[in-house]
């Protein structure tokens, strides 16, 4: 069994959706953000960044979003390629390039403070370059995945990708609260595609509805209503 250390509709909502497409057994323990539980002496004996997730897998304690769900898909053989499939090191490319750029620059958008010197100019300064760099990189998968015409990333079957991509744009459209990164997805056809795609599927509904999280998913989607816990 996995044990997943979560806060509705953060970063683990991600591990959770990869854990209930898996089919894996898994239970998990709220970090309960309103109380800044992140920052624990607890907690970041489990991640020293105070960040979430943290998901214990043969009782190591594992941090970074990426990394878990490629530990988790490769453990379990599915929403990865195989070794010996030409389509790995493409795959390794876009996982990397939604975990290192689409989510760390969403990342510096929501918390700018964390990011930019201490003034409004500073900040709005930053956030107005991360969000080009944003929206550029958006392009890129836009681009690529008209290219393919496929209803995934890597083509015809679902991979961990996807799935990390959907969150991140349904964080996109609504976040920050007072000016979100896009309006909608109307400019990324070959995405939105993939969200629907990805919002049909039945452990995408389990992990949301665990989460307070109500359809529409990831298209013009709506803060999440959690049972326990906070969002922000």
């Amino acid at each position: 069994m996995y044990q997943l250390y979560y806060a509705p509709d953060n970063a683990s909502l991600i591990v959770r959706m990869v854990l209930e497409e898996l089919e894996a057994e898994y239970s998990t323990v709220l970090v309960d953000r309103s109380q800044q539980e992140q920052q624990s002496e607890a907690y970041r004996l489990l991640n020293p960044n105070g960040l979430i997730p943290v998901c214990v897998i043969d009782d190591q304690p594992i941090y970074e979003t990426g990394a878990i769900v490629l530990a988790l898909a490769e453990r379990h053989r599915r929403l990865v390629p195989a070794i010996n499939d030409s389509k790995r090191a493409v795959f390794f490319k876009w996982l990397f390039f939604i975990s290192n750029t689409v989510h760390t620059d969403l990342r510096q958008m929501f918390y700018p403070e964390k990011y930019a010197a201490d003034t409004a100019a500073a900040q709005a300064a930053h956030r107005a370059l991360t969000l080009g760099r944003f929206d550029h990189s958006l392009g890129v998968l836009e681009n690529h995945c008209r290219e393919h015409a496929a209803p995934f990333v890597m083509g015809e079957v679902m991979s961990v990708i996807d799935i990390y991509l959907s969150v991140c744009l349904r964080w996109a459209q609504l976040y920050p609260k007072d000016a979100p990164c896009l309006d909608s997805l109307d400019a990324f056809p070959a995405l939105r595609r993939i969200c629907a795609a990805v919002a049909e599927r039945d452990g995408t509904a389990r992990a949301c509805a665990a989460e307070g999280i109500a359809a529409p998913f990831f298209e013009k989607p709506r803060y999440a209503q959690p049972p326990e816990g906070s969002a922000t």
